[in-house]
């Protein structure tokens, strides 16, 4: 019996790329969008579109939609980059951030809580601009808060569905040639799936609550 992914923000970018290596490998993919594509269309086995992950009456149709579906693996990977410059910082863009990526991936998360089996992961995608520790450059300010943010309900997600038996985890994709960045990355969105898929594939009740770089390497809080 084959599994099922579930991913959100997949037209595109790291998300379309992981779905598409998800569904190589076996399974079932559940595409959650706000605005579909034609690679995401003929990638996905089914596509819900028109999602506002920050808005509670979405996440409830959606549920709606999959109450009866057991969900293996759930991808929360939409997000937004926005360059936060100290001098000129705006509230509204560190609000956004933080609810794009932070808030909304835990809403999807407790949402669709019931639909996923035991033995399920949640993967949430991080950035390492998230780590506290490994800040040495400064600057992006709502995205490297909305981050961090996130690796902590993460860590939180891990104990609390530990008895559960779903394991949670955040992986930074690495620099990924996508729109978010002006295709200036180092690897491209394949690269990253791989890199990504393999950890994911790998991760169990041991190293749940744990932080990885898609090459593998865990990152510091």
């Amino acid at each position: 019996m084959s599994k099922t992914l579930l991913i959100t923000g997949a037209n595109r970018g790291i998300g379309l790329a992981l779905a598409a290596l998800f569904k190589k490998n076996g399974y079932q993919v559940i595409a959650l969008c706000r605005s579909e594509s034609e690679e995401i269309k003929e990638t996905a086995d089914r596509l819900i579109c028109g999602i506002d992950f920050t808005c509670q009456a979405d996440l409830d149709r959606v549920y709606q939609q999959l109450q009866k579906v057991k969900v293996d693996v759930l991808i929360n990977n939409a997000g937004l980059l926005q360059d936060d410059v100290l001098g000129s910082i705006e509230i509204d863009s560190l609000r956004r951030q933080m609810e794009i990526n932070a808030y909304a991936p835990l809403m999807v998360s407790e949402k669709l809580l019931p639909c996923l089996s035991k033995g399920g992961k949640i993967i949430n995608i991080t950035s390492r601009m998230g780590s506290i520790a490994d800040n040495d450059s400064g600057g992006r300010y709502g995205y490297r808060a909305s981050k961090a943010a996130l690796n902590a309900f993460t860590k939180s997600l891990a104990v609390d569905l530990k008895e559960q038996g779903i394991a949670a985890a955040v992986i930074h994709p690495g620099w990924v040639k996508t729109r978010m960045v002006g295709f200036n990355g180092l690897i491209s969105a394949e690269e990253s799936a791989q890199g990504m898929f393999t950890l994911i594939e790998s991760l169990n009740m041991t190293s749940s609550g744990s932080f990885w770089h898609s090459s593998g390497e865990e990152l510091p809080w």
